[in-house]
């Protein structure tokens, strides 16, 4: 009994010891940053478009200067008095995809983006850096923030779209947030989403590890109706009038589904308790998208609607790569002498960080294995991922970050998965 006490004092210690961490650098409200990020293939630029403040701050509370997961910026904040670093964070945003492309050849375009940090009782630098695949700076901005700006725009104090709690965390205080948005229902539709939004939440937590783990998420279903029910379509000249701009056609892909209007999106569940978004798109065409950290979207009324949902939740959530690979579609994504920063992929550049710790050999040997065979889970290296058909390797023959028809993350991927949750709960 006596180790038991023990033990129960030191966690009330440890989690004592995390809130004065956050307190004393921070108060209970979210300051919004609003950026513009633009050029193309030869530069690129950041700009400050404006700072919001909202009630409540629902990310992590602990490990304010580490970061889980790398991905393709980082924003930090740190003391103006001392430089100390006091907060940390890493996203990927649809600009950087873009400049993979032959577009970001013509002309220059501008893309939004808005970064969530917790609001700071004293003036602080705020530092935001884009990388390309070689993991080199290709862009950077620092500005001060001085709390009592009164240029800083109140936001989510009034008018707050009204949400349903799906699910509690067993902790609620220390649960990761989940914000399911509504996209393409207008309102007479909202007990329709409300009903999709019951469907998707009991999906994604029959997948392990998240149905294990659901006792660590907050989840709500945010009502935000359009005035159009469905997205638009622009191949098929359909242009509808909703909540945050959804379209299919993203960069001329027919299936990927996104919006490049994120400040309206984050203006529509502004107050809400959210931190990660999966938007619920009315349609039955087949489409989604997941952007680490920033958003994940994907159609509700097709017959593949969990299983798109898990996978881009993989993507937005995780930060974990697509394992497939097509001939024709090979983004230049993965320099084949860098390592990707993605958990469940590796070019063999720094595979000791990747799961060479999980195969039963040492030897390194490139494996095949049937497509057919679904159930084949065992850990080695096969060819063909990240879109890339050859020198990019994935870890399993078959996972749900390679094909819908698997009905389980690979054991890679599930680490990734756990780990991430336990990095923001424990």
């Amino acid at each position: 009994m006596k180790y038991f006490k023990l033990f129960f004092l030191f966690l009330a210690a440890f989690l004592s010891t995390q809130a004065q961490n956050f307190n004393k650098h921070f108060v209970d409200s979210t300051l919004r940053l609003d950026y513009i990020l633009s050029g193309d293939v030869h530069s690129q630029h950041i700009a400050l478009d404006g700072m919001s403040r909202m009630p409540g701050w629902h990310g992590k509370h602990q490990r304010l200067t580490e970061i889980p997961v790398h991905g393709a910026a980082t924003i930090e904040m740190r003391l103006a008095a001392t430089g100390e670093l006091i907060y940390l964070h890493t996203f990927s945003t649809l600009f950087q995809e873009w400049l993979d492309l032959d577009d970001a050849h013509l002309a220059p375009k501008a893309f939004e983006c808005v970064e969530l940090v917790p609001m700071p009782r004293d003036s602080v630098v705020v530092e935001m850096n884009l990388f390309n695949h070689r993991h080199e700076v290709i862009a950077t901005i620092s500005h001060k923030v001085y709390p009592t700006d009164c240029t800083i725009v109140h936001k989510g104090e009034t008018n707050v779209p009204q949400y349903v709690t799906l699910n509690k965390a067993a902790h609620p205080e220390r649960g990761i947030n989940i914000a399911f948005v509504a996209e393409g229902y207008t309102q007479e539709q909202m007990d329709d989403f409300l009903n999709d939004c019951y469907k998707g939440v009991e999906g994604l937590f029959s997948f392990e590890p998240f149905k294990t783990m659901r006792d660590s998420f907050n989840v709500i279903a945010v009502l935000t109706p359009s005035r159009d029910s469905g997205p638009s379509i622009p191949s098929e000249g359909v242009w509808h009038n909703t909540a945050i701009g959804s379209s299919f056609d993203t960069f001329g892909t027919p299936r990927y589904l996104t919006t490049q209007r994120i400040k309206q999106m984050h203006d529509a569940i502004a107050g809400t308790p959210y931190e990660h978004i999966i938007v619920m798109v009315n349609t039955d065409r087949y489409g989604g998208g997941g952007i680490y950290n920033t958003l994940n979207l994907l159609m509700t009324k097709h017959p593949l609607f969990i299983e798109v949902l898990v996978h881009e939740f993989g993507h937005s959530f995780v930060a974990l790569a697509d394992e497939y690979a097509y001939p024709g579609e090979e983004p230049n994504d993965f320099p084949l002498n860098v390592e990707p920063w993605a958990q469940n992929i590796t070019t063999l550049v720094d595979f000791g960080s990747k799961w060479k710790n999980l195969m039963h050999s040492d030897n390194i040997t490139i494996s095949t294995a049937d497509e057919k065979n679904y159930d084949t889970q065992t850990i080695g290296l096969y060819e063909g991922a990240g879109c890339v058909l050859k020198g990019v390797y994935r870890p399993t023959p078959n996972c749900m970050m390679k094909t819908l028809k698997v009905p389980e993350f690979c054991p890679v991927c599930s680490r990734s998965i756990q780990q991430l949750i336990d990095f923001y709960t424990k």
